[in-house]
């Protein structure tokens, strides 16, 4: 489903470019979930950025689907994530002024479907604030803005899911609850989970674990990439 050929990112910091990505490969087959391990700064969000189309590499190309994300118009690539992709931020990225239930349905209502409030609602069930629907992020804690963001990132049931650090801002307790969700959402829905964290447990819930480390992605064992 998903495939990097030689893909390179890189960033000036101040007088020094700083290599991201360096002929970077990567296959993923349908359904499949992967951690995405590495020090802070290795380049684990800006690899999540790239697979969703919202930056653009420096070289090398990104397939999802046998689609070149490089032959994509901008709007082209505004519809084939919202139409296709699931992105989960660490920092929940809910809009305040809307209540639970409008920012799950928000995806839907973009999309023009008539079923959106019916689907959200449920999707909330299902992540278990069914009772917290009318609730503005303001009023639910961190664990439940994040049950929000998981609800709005998988109601329209997308065959890719991307997920930055999804507990890196909880609890060990609440944080251990969400990775629960997830993982339950995305089995249920069918979906390819690229997870990016420093979640020991969480990553070794997933199918694979890469560590990417000067600009490479190498999969390894969780025992070799969280020992030390």
């Amino acid at each position: 489903m998903i495939k990097l050929k030689n893909l390179s990112m890189s960033y000036r910091l101040q007088e020094e470019q700083v290599d991201v990505l360096t002929a970077a490969n990567l296959t993923l087959k349908e359904r499949e979930s992967i951690a995405v391990a590495g020090p802070s700064g290795s380049g684990k969000t800006t690899l999540l950025l790239l697979l969703a189309g919202l930056e653009h590499p420096d070289g090398g190309s990104i397939s999802l689907d046998d689609t070149d994300l490089s032959n994509l118009s901008p709007d082209e690539l505004a519809d084939w994530r919202r139409d296709r992709m699931g992105i989960v931020f660490q920092s929940f990225h809910l809009v305040a002024s809307l209540t639970a239930l409008d920012n799950v349905a928000l995806p839907l209502e973009i999309a023009g479907a008539a079923d959106a409030e019916a689907r959200a609602r449920g999707m909330l069930k299902s992540v278990g604030l069914g009772h917290r629907q009318h609730h503005y992020p303001s009023q639910l804690s961190g664990g439940e803005q994040q049950r929000v963001a998981i609800a709005r990132a998988l109601v329209h049931a997308p065959s890719l899911v991307l997920a930055d650090e999804p507990t890196g801002n909880l609890d060990k307790r609440t944080g251990e609850k969400v990775s629960d969700m997830l993982f339950n959402l995305h089995a249920e829905a069918g979906a390819t989970l690229v997870l990016a964290t420093h979640d020991e447990a969480m990553a070794r819930r997933c199918d694979r674990i890469l560590h990417l480390d000067d600009g490479q992605l190498i999969e390894k064992s969780g025992d070799a990439v969280f020992s030390g």
